[in-house]
């Protein structure tokens, strides 16, 4: 009976750290946004290719492809489709799409005619696995320059998926890629429009 105790005591006791730990890693907020901008005059975005940080080479064009219409979807602005946005992107010679110079910017926006850009980076898309138990994670940051200036107006970054605790300790799978992607854009479409 003393035996059985003791081992329970020390599964409450590892449970219990695993429970600390994870909270005390929370990331910080890093979000921005320009209290001064006047986003209702903002009408149309185009949102340049994302830089891809991850080993899967289409990572990046897929969750540009869902992030922007999610974006079209909230009817907040006129969204680019992505052969006009690279149509423009060849027109003004822009060398590195994903991270724009602010003469470029103002460049593609005369072109594409609109008031901003979206830029992103996808820093992780793929399964990470922990012991036995392994799960999908995306991390993706955006930031939205107006055109006038190339100045950032608003940034965030977001990372969901991942394995959880019950992960760890069940053996569970997590969730597909698509729910994980999307709960990313979702998240970061809350960011942009609080």
């Amino acid at each position: 009976m003393k035996r059985t105790i003791k081992f329970l005591g020390y599964w409450t006791s590892c449970l219990l750290i695993l429970v600390l730990t994870g909270c005390a890693m929370s990331t910080p907020q890093n979000d921005y946004t320009n209290t001064t901008m006047d986003f209702s005059a903002i009408k149309s975005v185009a949102v340049l290719p994302f830089q891809n940080l991850t080993s899967d080479d289409q990572a990046a064009e897929r969750v540009r492809d869902s992030f922007m219409g999610m974006l079209l979807a909230s009817e907040a602005f006129y969204v680019l489709p992505s052969g006009e946005v690279n149509r423009g992107i060849s027109r003004a010679g822009l060398r590195t799409p994903s991270t724009p110079m602010v003469d470029e910017i103002k460049s593609i926006s005369k072109i594409l005619e609109v008031q901003a850009v979206i830029t992103g980076t996808l820093r992780e898309y793929g399964t990470v696995r922990s012991g036995s138990a392994e799960a999908n994670l995306v991390s993706l940051s955006l930031q939205m320059m107006e055109t006038e200036t190339g100045t950032v107006i608003w940034s965030a970054s977001s990372t969901r998926g991942g394995i959880s605790v019950g992960d760890r300790l069940l053996g569970g799978g997590g969730q597909p890629m698509n729910k994980v992607t999307e709960q990313v854009v979702n998240d970061l479409l809350d960011k942009l429009f609080k």
